[in-house]
């Protein structure tokens, strides 16, 4: 479900998500959380990643090999060193995307930041 309106954000929330920061690692409430469901955009609800994509990276963020098609944009980081991930929705700053660790069979970690998500049951869709 993708509104037009946004969602009100807190000035933490804002900060990761409308001025691209970062919070610290493994302080997110996604970081050691795996149940069964969907996560969504915090901004604007739409659907970013699914439970069975999600791995224990030991990065301290949730970490996905894989977004849900279409919904994902990366972008190279200002810093040139690092590929940042979006909401193509609202823009909502997620994350980071990183390639070529071998950690999973897409060889793709997305480090996304707890706080730009809220997690969907999979019961109560």
């Amino acid at each position: 479900m993708v509104k037009s309106k946004y969602n009100e954000l807190t000035p933490q929330e804002r900060q990761v998500i409308e001025m691209k920061g970062t919070e610290y690692p493994f302080t997110g409430e996604y970081d050691n959380f795996y149940e069964s469901g969907t996560y969504i955009c915090r901004k604007c609800d739409a659907e970013l990643y699914r439970s069975v994509d999600k791995f224990d990276a030991h990065c301290g963020w949730p970490a996905f090999d894989k977004e849900i098609p279409g919904t994902v944009i990366s972008e190279p980081d200002p810093d040139g060193m690092r590929i940042e991930v979006s909401c193509a929705n609202c823009n909502g700053h997620l994350g980071h995307v990183f390639m070529g660790e071998h950690l999973t069979e897409t060889n793709a970690r997305h480090c996304i930041n707890s706080i730009s998500m809220k997690f969907v049951e999979a019961d109560s869709k």
